[in-house]
């Protein structure tokens, strides 16, 4: 196979932004504009696409070909499992009454005027204790889904309130991927870059806190419809054990995250405590408690509004967010290894003069690589690489790279369902990032403050005796 390697043509700018364009097109008219085509389609037909464009310029052989996807799946094996994983911990949460028991005692004593804000602040909370967005999506975001619904606030805007708090957590927290593996690939260090970090992200979680607390005012006590609220108390009461103890799954599995266990077998442990407990308390026999890992939670309560909150869950109902995160990683692999993202941003960088539109190019580049490989981590590396030694150049500190890396990969990921982030949120929460994406103003109010704070100056890290030099070039 080296010999074949050795053969391939290199991916040119023309080339690659007709593979890009091509996918662009694809996924906007299938997902976007015609709302009927599936992701899953979209993503074949990209794939194959791309396959036919790097057989044809670039002389990769089918096998060639396959043997990327293959690594690139290899890659993001941890990923796949995790979906699986979240799969069996909501059917067993919902089984055990630990998210219907947060139902229940969030809609006694969680007031609607701030429970968008108090939803933001706890997914944030969360996630910079366990270092992980999707476990706060997958476990307190979904009860926090079923707490909001129950006082007939809209779940689009609960949604939105859920991931912004849980992407900011993850980008701040040290025990995090996020900034970890953004100073990793930038080559900067962890505690500079959540500093640098905080500068601009800061600000915009403010400004998000109180448009979710504007937007709260909204749902006051004339606009709540209690009947929903009390039709959900009782549904929950009469058919769960609700007692303190039914909470235990949620504490154990937010303890062993934070003391840094294994996130599977830590899933293993709370799914399994989950199953116990249902067998205790809520008298549900062993055999349906393992079936229900595989197919999912599923009650008939007789309320219409209440069994949609609760039926969730098992490996069946991951299944068609799991297809978009194993296409679209597939395809990242194919745009990565065979270098057409590579061929854009170099070329972007010829076109480059001061550190205010690099950082533009380095934010655009980020969202683009996140967008077309599915999955933000892909996204740091990649950017990591091409830029690090062109930051070094000017002057400028490598953890504003990473800084950008991260506001350009991780922040709107769960906006794309195609990704593997936004995938997640289909399956846990329900909705598409697409359609929650209006309310998500943290996730593109951290972006825009960015690069408004870099042209005003704000927030620039220099290498020793760099700025001078820098502000005497212009």
């Amino acid at each position: 196979m080296e010999d074949n390697i050795n053969n391939h043509q290199e991916a040119t700018f023309g080339i690659s932004l007709l593979a890009i364009a091509s996918i662009v097109f694809i996924m906007f008219m299938g997902v976007m504009y015609l709302k009927t085509i599936s992701i899953q389609t979209c993503l074949i037909v990209s794939i194959t696409l791309l396959c036919i464009i790097s057989s044809y310029f670039l002389k990769y052989s089918f096998n060639e070909l396959m043997d990327i996807m293959a690594k690139s799946i290899k890659n993001g094996a941890f990923g796949l499992w995790f979906f699986i994983a979240i799969g069996g911990i909501i059917s067993s949460y919902m089984m055990s009454g630990t998210v219907p028991a947060i139902i229940y005692y969030g809609v006694k004593l969680i007031n609607p005027k701030i429970f968008l804000p108090a939803c933001l602040l706890l997914s944030s909370i969360t996630a910079i204790s366990t270092g992980t967005s999707w476990g706060t999506v997958g476990t307190i975001g979904v009860a926090l889904i079923g707490i909001g619904q129950g006082m007939g606030i809209p779940l689009p805007i609960i949604a939105a309130a859920i991931v912004s708090g849980a992407t900011f957590g993850d980008k701040m927290s040290p025990i995090s991927d996020t900034p970890n593996l953004a100073s990793m690939a930038s080559g900067s260090e962890l505690i500079p870059t959540i500093k640098a970090m905080m500068t601009t992200i800061t600000p915009a979680f403010i400004i998000s806190f109180f448009i979710f607390a504007i937007l709260g005012l909204k749902y006051s006590d004339t606009d709540i419809d209690y009947r929903i609220i009390e039709e959900t108390k009782t549904v929950l009461e009469n058919n769960f054990n609700l007692n303190p103890i039914v909470l235990l799954p949620i504490f154990i599995l937010l303890i062993l995250t934070i003391k840094k266990f294994p996130s599977l077998p830590g899933m293993a442990i709370a799914i399994s405590l989950g199953i116990a407990i249902s067998i205790i308390f809520q008298n549900e026999s062993f055999t349906k408690c393992i079936e229900a890992l595989n197919s999912g939670f599923n009650i008939e309560t007789g309320s219409d509004y209440v069994d949609p909150i609760l039926n969730r869950g098992g490996l069946q109902n991951m299944l068609g967010t799991f297809s978009i995160a194993f296409l679209g990683i597939s395809m990242g692999g194919l745009l990565n290894e065979c270098g057409y993202l590579k061929a854009i941003f170099t070329r972007l960088l010829r076109k480059i003069k001061g550190i205010e539109s690099l950082s533009i190019v380095v934010m655009i580049s980020s969202i683009m690589s996140t967008a077309l490989l599915s999955e933000a981590y892909l996204s740091y590396i990649l950017n990591g690489a091409i830029y690090k030694k062109e930051f070094d150049r000017r002057g400028v500190s490598r953890v504003i790279l990473a800084r950008l890396i991260s506001e350009g990969g991780l922040m709107p990921a769960p906006l794309m369902p195609w990704t593997t982030f936004g995938a997640f949120c289909i399956a846990t929460l329900g909705i598409s990032g697409i359609e929650f994406a209006p309310y998500a103003f943290l996730n593109y109010l951290s972006p825009i403050i960015s690069l408004l704070m870099t042209y005003m100056g704000i927030g620039i890290v220099w290498n020793k005796n760099k700025e001078r030099e820098y502000r005497n070039d212009q």
